[in-house]
């Protein structure tokens, strides 16, 4: 018997999450996954990324949390927590936390720890089914997983004519957050012009990412190709992460193949 059931076990342990996820019963579905170092969250309705010695680059709060859901944690830097609603047989919210444990006493079906690699595949076909704001949703919690490499997804999603302008941005927003780190990498002689000066060019910036597409898009991409300054070329991929204009997304499909 006991070796029947541990069979059982490793069989649904095999089983893709999205036939775990389909198997489950109407209700809330839960799933944890490892997170990418840099990642810290309260359990709740905090989360942050790119963190580093206590100095976070990044920070999202949302009120879209369910205090059914979670257990109040001091800062923790994972799980990646995945809680789904599904009636019919659709998924029609989901939220997500980093830290903290799932209410034991909440009814719920619980997959468990899942590897990051089988979650963020789920998440980004969550993300192409664009059958509601699930779909945009989708995509944050996948850009967390730990040791995946999801730009190629993302890509295709944001030239997707198959879903809408929302879940697209959402893509290219992340691609560009992908694209800036893989620009700046290895730069080690950031240039330091003083505090003035510096406040002066990030204005700059922003002012060209509010200039008419046809302007502001190619000086933007040129500061993210030739500027010397890391952060300046940050800010400029950033902005072009926002115009939802496919000269940025070939930009940034050429930073991420280059060798």
């Amino acid at each position: 018997m006991i070796a029947l059931a541990l069979a059982a076990l490793v069989l649904v342990q095999q089983q893709s999450l999205e036939r775990r996820v389909a198997a489950a019963p109407d209700g809330s579905v839960r799933f944890s996954f490892a997170a990418r170092p840099g990642v810290y969250g309260n359990g709740r309705n905090m989360i942050s990324w790119d963190c580093d010695k206590g100095n976070c680059h990044n920070r999202q709060v949302d009120g879209n949390w369910d205090d059914r859901d979670d257990w109040n944690t001091p800062c923790d830097s994972g799980p990646v927590r995945v809680a789904l609603s599904k009636s019919g047989g659709r998924i029609t919210d989901l939220r997500v936390y980093v830290g903290g444990q799932w209410r034991a006493s909440t009814p719920a079906t619980d997959l468990g720890m899942v590897g990051t690699k089988d979650a963020a595949t789920y998440l980004l076909a969550l993300a192409l089914k664009d059958e509601s704001r699930v779909s945009e949703k989708a995509i944050f919690p996948a850009v967390l997983a730990d040791s995946v490499t999801i730009w190629p997804d993302l890509l295709k999603i944001a030239k997707s004519d198959d879903v809408s302008r929302k879940v697209r941005r959402s893509a290219v927003f992340w691609l560009g957050q992908a694209a800036g780190d893989a620009a700046t990498r290895g730069l080690t002689d950031l240039v330091d012009d003083g505090r003035e000066d510096r406040e002066v060019r990030e204005s700059a910036v922003f002012a060209l990412s509010q200039r008419p597409r046809d302007e502001g898009v190619p000086a933007l991409i040129r500061i993210a190709k030739e500027n010397k300054d890391a952060d300046l070329r940050r800010k400029a991929i950033f902005w072009l992460g926002q115009s939802d204009d496919p000269r940025a997304l070939a930009l940034f499909e050429e930073l991420l193949t280059r060798p």
